[in-house]
């Protein structure tokens, strides 16, 4: 059997439900690699067992960072914050053998391939505003008087940057020296928890939420960095799309009350290459 690359996202496994959904995620063949694109849950070692799990069955674990993991829960009794939760959790990903943002973009020479595979951390800078505002401030008090607010508000501190933007800002530096070194001979498969152009949030019941949902200074990213697919999560809204000819794979389970809507038995994880036909 062919090797393939596949992806899966926002497992959430604080849930029992999805825990026993991410308990069953295997390999088809023994060469086939795994993109985990964030939130696998909030406590730190749920996040260890789960990848450390998963590094076990696939050839290959590629994790780009989600907002729940990047939280400081009162459950959790890793206490750590921003920065420095981040570095954490990318420090026991290469203990358990899982590529991270961090390290050498690996390269899948599957089918499909060859392509460079590029996990990315970016955060987002409230640029995808609430419509009818146009500032940060505007748009923040649109979502709290709509009650729409996501956690992240509470949970997830940007320390040592003094807000989230200025952490995000730094994250897309970072990301883009790293993106323009990429052999130019080679697509890339880009990888993040945000989605890196706005309209896939356009769907979204509360268009309040998507403030949380990425950057707009990611918008052109997909056609500067010859991207072959684009792979995120965050909105649990799992579809394929396609932008400017290139592929956007949506790759979350979700929450139960989420997935439970499309059917009682969810195979959450998603061929990326080769392209089903």
């Amino acid at each position: 059997m062919t090797s393939a690359l596949f992806a899966v996202s926002d497992l959430h496994v604080s849930y029992a439900e999805n825990r026993r959904v991410a308990d069953r995620l295997a390999p088809e063949s023994d060469g086939d690699w795994l993109i985990v694109a964030g939130d696998v849950g909030e406590r730190f070692s749920d996040i260890e067992e789960v990848l450390r799990k998963l590094r076990s069955r696939f050839a290959a674990v590629i994790w780009a960072p989600g907002n729940h993991e990047l939280w400081t829960h009162a459950s959790d009794p890793v206490r750590l914050r921003g920065e420095a939760r981040y570095q954490a959790l990318v420090r026991m990903c290469r203990d358990n053998g899982v590529l991270t943002p961090e390290d050498e973009f690996p390269v899948w020479r599957g089918a499909g391939g060859p392509v460079t595979v590029a996990p990315l951390f970016q955060l987002y800078d409230y640029s995808f505003r609430a419509p009818g505002t146009t500032t940060k401030e505007e748009s923040l008090r649109r979502a709290y008087d709509a009650g729409v607010v996501c956690t992240d508000e509470l949970l997830l501190h940007p320390d040592p940057y003094p807000d989230r933007e200025s952490w995000c800002a730094a994250r897309l530096r970072e990301s883009e020296r790293r993106l323009a070194a990429i052999d130019p001979a080679l697509p890339t498969v880009l990888v993040s928890h945000w989605p890196l152009i706005r309209e896939p949030t356009r769907v979204m019941w509360h268009p309040e939420f998507a403030q949380w949902c990425g950057t707009e200074r990611t918008a052109d990213w997909h056609l500067r960095f010859r991207c072959a697919v684009a792979v995120y999560g965050h909105l649990h809204i799992p579809r394929t799309t396609y932008h400017d000819g290139v592929r956007f794979e949506e790759v979350s389970l979700g929450y139960p009350r989420e997935w439970g809507r499309r059917g009682a038995d969810p195979a959450p994880m998603r061929r990326i290459l080769p392209e089903q036909s």
